[in-house]
């Protein structure tokens, strides 16, 4: 059976998603081979897309646009959310653990969601609480998944806090033992008795989407146990990982008149006029603190403030 004609809106999310995931900003040119159009629609659609602020335009180059920062930092995450909690739920029932989930900030991880076992009801979930890397092991999975040069507000904040990076109880030996192994384990360095096994989920290297942490009592993650555990976690990250991927899931200058007008030039071999709106002027993406989700669990006053 011939595959369906692609509609307008098929379009134009294949251009968004086209400049979303590319390394560095795409030409015209570029985005058009991608997505299989012709040059000359590639440009009319993304003319509407910079109108709508889905993307931004800079020189003869394309970038996610406002709308997209938008609703990666709310919609986005509470999309997730959704997404992850028939996953943390399974895991939580699968070890008796408590399972989070976790997001990467500029400079930490922030808790955005939690499914705690009436057994563990003296832990704090720490929902919507933003953790630091040198103290969690939520953080500490998600900074071993970034390229280095990603890591370094990270390790800014750490050292400002008087924490080490140096040496062997240092912090990098932290993120280098849970990049090698995937996991990143915590043992009381938040709370004595509370201890946590942390992975990242990851859709595409170097940047990793959220982290599930299992966290418990220390005795839960005894040497006997604790390979099991990490199976569990492993499972649980790679089939969230799955479901992330399938379908459904500073003020730029030289936006020029002129580049434009000779980009539409050369996409349609005529003078073309530029969009009656200007596209507006990005705003920067704030990160706040979210409320717990609806279906979390309640979190009473903690006698234990447990790791993450």
């Amino acid at each position: 059976m011939p595959a369906a004609p692609r509609t307008a809106v098929d379009k134009a999310l294949d251009l968004v998603e086209a400049v979303a995931r590319a390394s560095q900003p795409p030409r015209l040119v570029d985005l058009a081979e991608e997505v299989g159009l012709h040059r000359a629609t590639a440009y009319r659609v993304l003319v509407d897309l910079v109108r709508r602020g889905w993307v931004l335009r800079a020189g003869d180059r394309y970038l996610p646009g406002t709308a997209v920062l938008q609703l990666s930092s709310s919609a986005a995450r509470n999309s997730l959310g959704a997404l992850a909690r028939p996953v943390l739920a399974a895991l939580s029932e699968r070890t008796g653990m408590m399972v989070n989930l976790q997001v990467p900030e500029v400079d930490r991880s922030r808790v955005i969601d939690v499914v705690r076992p009436d057994r563990l009801a003296m832990i704090s979930s720490l929902t919507g609480q933003a953790l630091p890397v040198h103290r969690f092991a939520g953080p500490l999975a998600l900074v071993a998944a970034l390229s280095p040069a990603d890591r370094v507000p990270y390790l800014r904040a750490a050292e400002e806090s008087g924490y080490p990076l140096e040496g062997p109880d240092g912090l990098l030996a932290d993120i280098e033992d849970a990049e090698r192994t995937g996991f990143a384990v915590e043992y009381g360095r938040n709370e004595q008795p509370v201890a946590s096994l942390a992975r990242a989920v990851v859709t595409r290297p170097g940047a990793p989407v959220c982290a599930l942490t299992l966290v418990g009592l220390g005795p839960d993650f005894g040497e006997a146990r604790l390979p099991g555990l990490r199976e569990r976690l492993r499972e649980a990250t790679e089939e969230l990982a799955r479901i992330l991927s399938g379908p459904g899931t500073t003020e730029l200058t030289g936006i020029t008149g002129i580049t434009e007008a000779k980009e539409a030039t050369e996409a349609t071999g005529q003078a073309s006029p530029l969009p009656s709106s200007p596209p507006s002027s990005p705003s920067r993406a704030t990160s706040a603190a979210l409320s717990p989700s609806p279906n979390a669990s309640p979190s009473p006053s903690p006698s234990t403030e447990g790791p993450a």
